[in-house]
């Protein structure tokens, strides 16, 4: 198999979630309200399926899919990341920006379907 960033990249992102998701249900379940526990947990969540997802684009590792690869970082990066910093500081203009990594997690997936339906 040749080497791919992306499979690296989403192996490190799997990392994250997992280490992200055993801190909120251990270390932060006593500190947060269960409001902020849950967008932290939802952080986690989407962080992991996008880093399946990035590592499946490393696998097809065609132009399109990595593309898609990168829109999935890019998603990772606003979407949980601003749910990841909400929850820990509770300010609310953050979660302003969460949409755009939800439009960068659509256009990952859409992008990949197009690479997948044009062959």
């Amino acid at each position: 198999m040749a080497r791919s960033p992306l499979i690296a990249l989403g192996a490190l992102n799997g990392a994250i979630a997992v280490a992200a998701g055993a801190f909120g249900a251990h270390g932060l379940r006593e500190r947060l309200e269960p409001r902020a526990l849950e967008i932290f947990e939802t952080a986690a969540r989407y962080q992991m399926f996008h880093a399946l997802a990035i590592v499946l684009c490393g696998l097809i590792a065609t132009r399109g899919a990595t593309t898609a690869g990168w829109l999935f970082q890019a998603g990772i990066l606003v979407f949980s990341g601003s749910l990841y910093a909400l929850a820990l500081t509770d300010v609310k203009s953050l979660g302003a920006i969460t949409p755009l990594g939800g439009l960068a997690f659509l256009a990952g997936w859409l992008w990949l379907a197009w690479t997948a339906w044009r062959g």
